[in-house]
């Protein structure tokens, strides 16, 4: 179980209620060990664009934010989900294209069903029925997959405003989002941080942070789409995953986990070596690939989760975290109805996405690792998203 760094309760309140706001936005992420990754500390400040981008539900002002690294890679984001719009990433030639499924105007992310880009919060991915208790109380949260709770309920955090700062000299964009007691039903104020930043060596790290005065659970994770075609192929059954991951979540017929860990060793769910995703998609039972695999050596220090290769453009992704699980969806449910950047149409299979979580359902189940955090506790982890080629 990961434990949470611990802070001073009036601390943590004060960051709650906005007093400490000075000193939140000068905390860090915790020292993590990797060997892929190179501190931007070392890169020239970048200039960071910001430009209108439309017009929430509630009316507030939306903006639009781009990163640019000394290679011309650009990540683009928005304050209105915290979701990532935008990512152009270079084939084997050097040529940019796009690599995530998305939208060119804020219109195409309300409501945006597929939750393309966004962050998932309070609690990424199911909670059974809609019901957890904690401490001895019984809470009851938004049912909006029925019968369970699906990426924080209608209102999830890919869905609000949040506020935005601009670190040129990291070449970063630091959101945060003060989730109120009952949102959702979720209990205590929760402080939420996400932290993008741009890596010189083409990684879009992600640093994730939050406190409460209230015991809580929390699992925050990106739910971008990726096409590594950079919009040349219509879908990703010709991507070849790996997964360092020896088990995974089985779950019963509603993706709720049955606390068993099965071994993927002789099923589809096999990605240890290298797999087109299309080679036994059509032998899954259900939608596809929607399942939880448990990162080997996972949940503690910055681990190497997953690789994705895409063989016509040469490049290839791979995927450091913090956090114990990786959920493996390959947009089953996309139904061609929307159309996004280029003015392409997303089908079935169209992207694919690679969600760093705790477990499904962490709450009801107590063999799983905690997603419980506390007052005077300070939730962090860390997702890094690497492009290269070959």
């Amino acid at each position: 179980m990961k434990k949470r760094t611990s802070i001073p309760t009036f601390i943590a309140w004060a960051l709650i209620v906005g007093i400490g706001a000075a000193g939140l936005a000068g905390c860090s992420s915790p020292d993590k060990k990797t060997e892929q990754t190179t501190s931007t500390d070392e890169a020239a400040t970048m200039e960071i664009k910001k430009e209108p981008f439309g017009t929430a539900p509630d009316g507030q002002e939306v903006y639009l934010y781009t990163l640019t690294n000394a290679g011309g890679m650009t990540v683009k984001i928005t304050n209105y989900g915290a979701i990532v719009t935008s990512i152009l990433a270079p084939d084997k030639k050097g040529t940019m294209g796009q690599v995530v499924l998305g939208f060119d105007s804020l219109a195409g992310y309300i409501p945006n069903e597929p939750h393309f880009g966004g962050i998932a919060g309070r609690f990424a991915n199911r909670i059974a029925k809609g019901t957890f208790t904690l401490d001895g109380q019984e809470y009851k949260v938004t049912i909006n997959d029925a019968p369970n709770h699906l990426h924080g309920g209608n209102t999830g955090f890919d869905r609000v405003v949040w506020t935005a700062e601009e670190l040129a000299d990291q070449n970063a964009i630091r959101l945060t989002y003060l989730s109120k007691d009952g949102e959702e039903g979720y209990p205590g104020n929760l402080q939420a941080v996400v932290t993008y930043t741009l890596t010189e060596d083409n990684g879009l790290k992600i640093d994730y942070e939050a406190t409460t005065d209230k015991a809580t659970p929390v699992n925050l994770t990106n739910h971008s789409y990726f096409n590594l075609s950079g919009g040349k192929a219509k879908d990703i059954l010709n991507h070849l995953v790996t997964i360092n991951a020896d088990q995974y979540t089985a779950v019963d017929k509603t993706l709720i986990p049955t606390g068993e860990l099965p071994q993927v060793k002789g099923t589809p769910y096999d990605f240890t070596t290298p797999q087109p995703v299309g080679t036994r998609i059509n032998n899954l039972q259900g939608y596809g690939y929607d399942l939880n695999y448990v990162i080997r050596n996972g949940g503690d220090t910055l681990t190497h989760a997953a690789t994705v290769e895409e063989p016509t453009s040469g490049r290839v992704l791979k995927v450091y975290t913090t956090q114990p699980g990786i959920q493996l969806y390959t947009g089953y449910h996309l139904n061609g109805s929307l159309r996004g950047h280029n003015n392409m149409v997303y089908n079935r299979y169209a992207g694919l996405c690679l969600e760093a979580q705790h477990y499904p359902d962490s709450p009801n189940q107590e063999n799983f690792p905690s997603a419980i955090i506390r007052p005077g506790e300070k939730y962090r982890e860390t997702t890094i998203y690497k492009f290269s080629n070959k």
